[in-house]
């Protein structure tokens, strides 16, 4: 992945950076390795603004879908907290896996396809799909260059920023950069004080947790309150078969923002120089991306990723892996001693 200079945002505590470096140092299992099978493509397709913003787009989005409706949608679940991960306007299985969690918190059947009765539950939200947003400074001023892939020389990195302004407004606005590029034909997404399209999913978080549902066969996190209704559903990506998911009633103990990672090729079964040590500076293109949630169970936790199109198309070595933006909003409505139940 690709990084950019520490800014002023990514400065925290003492204390805090203390924390951050004791959880990234017990961290076994960051790495995510990559299943051809599950991958999908980046939709690269023309997307129609005005009808992504109409609540008479009802168009079916099943299998195969691409472009306006299936965007709506996806920024419409965004919305509701509901998130399929990066969001790329084309129909796939952590769509599909997140319109039925919806349709379940809903009390509609769970088919897993936006049909007209999903349709009028979704535009219930009258807020317009995408908004305007002008380029800031900050967005644009960089620096932005490239990260090797090896851990050894990100070490030598002053931090693990964005590598474009594309990048970092696709993170900002929880979409791919493709798509954000194909909302703005024309527009120089690099230049501050350009005006641009965006998904309106910017909202306030939902209300605290009472307890957090891991689950393996779905490749989720569920987010519950006391009563045991949905608060939130975030795609995810979890285990693998040499790291599997620790089953069992854990707690959350901690949450690092920002975190260093302390890489040691020791723990991990295909390092391929078993030497090695490293530490990674904090950032979103971190190992571990901008948050780590520590559970009770050593060595594992919830956290971030630099690569936000991977979540639930890839597998782990252990841990529990979202986009940095799900990542964040799960870190802002959990404490210790939160419930994690992780389950097949």
């Amino acid at each position: 992945m690709a990084a950019g200079l520490i800014n002023v945002s990514w400065l925290v505590p003492a204390t805090a950076i203390l924390m951050a470096v004791v959880a990234s140092a017990t961290h076994r299992r960051y790495l995510h390795r990559e299943d051809p099978a599950r991958t999908p493509a980046v939709a690269e397709v023309i997307f129609d603004p005005v009808a992504i913003n109409s609540p008479a787009l009802l168009d079916p989005v099943q299998d195969e879908s691409k472009g306006s409706a299936v965007l709506r949608a996806q920024i419409l679940l965004a919305r509701a907290h509901f998130s399929c991960g990066e969001m790329d306007g084309a129909f796939g299985s952590n769509l599909r896996k997140t319109v039925a969690a919806f349709q379940q918190s809903r009390n509609l059947p769970p088919t897993g396809n936006v049909d007209a009765g999903t349709w009028a539950v979704l535009n219930q939200d009258k807020a317009p799909a995408l908004t305007p947003y002008t380029i800031a400074n900050d967005d644009a001023a960089g620096p932005f260059f490239d990260v090797p892939p090896n851990l050894m020389h990100q070490a030598k990195l002053p931090a693990l920023g964005f590598s474009s302004p594309q990048e970092l407004l696709g993170e900002k606005f929880h979409l791919s950069p493709v798509v954000l590029t194909n909302l703005n034909l024309g527009k120089n997404l690099a230049q501050a004080g350009e005006q641009i399209l965006v998904p309106n999913v910017l909202v306030m978080p939902p209300p605290p947790a009472s307890q957090v549902v891991i689950s393996k066969s779905d490749s989720s996190v569920m987010v519950l309150d006391a009563n045991g209704s949905m608060l939130a559903y975030y795609s995810a990506t979890i285990g693998s078969q040499h790291d599997p998911l620790p089953v069992g009633t854990w707690n959350i103990r901690y949450v690092a923002r920002n975190p260093w990672f302390h890489y040691n090729a020791e723990l991990f079964w295909d390092a391929h120089n078993p030497s090695e040590k490293a530490v990674i500076r904090p950032g979103p293109n971190s190992p571990v991306g901008v948050v780590w949630i520590d559970l009770s169970k050593d060595h594992y936790g919830i956290h971030g990723t630099p690569e936000p199109s991977k979540v639930g198309h890839a597998f782990s070595h252990g841990c529990v892996r979202l986009t940095n933006w799900d990542a964040a909003e799960l870190a802002s409505i959990v404490q210790p001693g939160t419930p994690a139940i992780l389950k097949e």
